[in-house]
């Protein structure tokens, strides 16, 4: 079987020492912001107060760096419990459903997808893009974390060639776009490989990812 092993824009994860590194900026970043919001807040004209919009943008990007470091972290714990198991542990994994942040080799089969709900989005947009990027897909999808079969449709209204299409979500606030992020796929794992000292998952339609990239394991169907 070919596998396609590709690190992704959205939910590509490097190896523990640069995830850590990685952590470590965002969660300095993070504190930072904080600190700023407050002394903005703290220091401000009562007789010219921050106007509601520009306030609102500034807790929606503290929310989403809160999310990332939130992130990191559970991936984080996740990559040293698997550096605890044995091939014979993981490979068990086969025949599970796992959901990442991960491409998908499209060949007309049924895809199951899940976005990440904004607390201050009113509405959600799905956006898939084929290999080279180019977005060949925008639609709207219901206001929720819940999971929804991909309508694999593309602009022209046809049903998309066959091939290899990475997904993400945006969240929106009226007309201004809150944040874009990777949309969750679910799949189904074919085959466990050890790959220059890193396990990687083969998962249906060839396309591979690193184990820590998973972020849920359980039983088809469940």
């Amino acid at each position: 079987m070919e596998i396609f092993q590709t690190n992704q824009s959205f939910g590509a994860n490097p190896k523990t020492g640069a995830s850590a590194s990685k952590a470590g900026v965002i969660t300095s970043d993070f504190e930072t912001f904080l600190r700023i919001l407050t002394t903005q807040m703290q220091n401000q004209d009562p007789l010219n107060p921050m106007e509601s919009t520009e306030f609102a943008s500034q807790l929606a990007q503290f929310s989403a760096v809160e999310q990332q470091v939130r992130s990191n972290e559970l991936l984080e714990g996740l990559q040293a419990g698997l550096q605890t198991l044995g091939m014979g542990q993981i490979g068990s994994w086969i025949g599970m459903q796992a959901r990442a942040e991960m491409p998908v080799n499209f060949e007309g089969q049924s895809v199951t997808l899940a976005g990440a709900r904004h607390v201050l989005a009113d509405r959600m947009e799905l956006i898939v893009r084929d290999q080279a990027g180019e977005v060949v897909q925008q639609l709207p999808i219901p206001l929720s974390d819940d999971s929804f079969a991909w309508n694999a449709a593309g602009l022209d209204g046809n049903v998309l060639p066959h091939g290899i299409y990475s997904f993400s979500v945006q969240n929106w606030s009226g007309e201004a776009m809150i944040e874009e992020r990777g949309a969750m796929v679910y799949g189904i794992i074919q085959e466990v490989a050890m790959v220059d000292q890193e396990v990687w998952l083969s998962m249906e339609g060839g396309v591979g990812i690193p184990a820590g990239d998973l972020l849920g394991l359980g039983r088809p169907g469940s």
